[in-house]
């Protein structure tokens, strides 16, 4: 079957990276991304995984040869490792050059090695301190050994490991 066409721009640039949220829930409530009493959107409105895998698919028939998946927290998402499996055959394939992670680090310790293997090589953790006491008051919830030791998981397991950081006064 002939290959879709692939995605141009305005400017006439292909457009080879995907973004993709798949859930505004997280497990932190960062002062700056979200309020402690945020009201989630229904599951009813969030696309299935299986909805989700064909989207991404669509987008990578049409040329898009890097992925990434954020949030909200990816890993909180009920069987989000399904959805990694799935689309990690296009990895296998050759038509997806990478696929990446943007998450908080906080369940890294237990995916890490799973991700890794299923051909992720790198990752993003958003991580605003190393101060216990200010990561606690900035994520309000959070703690920065759990972090930490998933970012230690994610580099055990291969993984290259980039860290997002906001500049916060104080």
């Amino acid at each position: 079957p002939a290959r879709p066409a692939p995605l141009i721009d305005p400017f006439q640039r292909a457009i080879t990276y995907l973004r993709v949220s798949v859930t505004d829930r997280c497990d932190l409530r960062c002062v700056y991304c979200m309020s402690e009493d945020m009201a989630f959107l229904p599951k009813r409105d969030l696309l299935t995984l299986e909805e989700l895998d064909r989207v991404c698919s669509v987008f990578v028939a049409r040329g898009v040869r890097k992925l990434r998946i954020t949030g909200g927290e990816p890993l909180v998402r009920r069987d989000i490792m399904r959805l990694f499996r799935n689309l990690s055959r296009h990895l296998a394939s050759g038509a997806l050059e990478e696929m990446t992670l943007t998450t908080n680090g906080t369940r890294l310790r237990q995916h890490a090695a799973e991700l890794a293997a299923l051909g992720m090589r790198r990752i993003n953790v958003s991580l605003d301190t190393l101060d216990p006491e200010k990561f606690r008051a900035i994520t309000r919830r959070g703690d920065l050994d759990t972090v930490l030791d998933g970012i230690a998981a994610a580099r055990e397991a291969g993984l290259k490991v980039k860290i997002n950081a906001v500049a916060l006064k104080g």
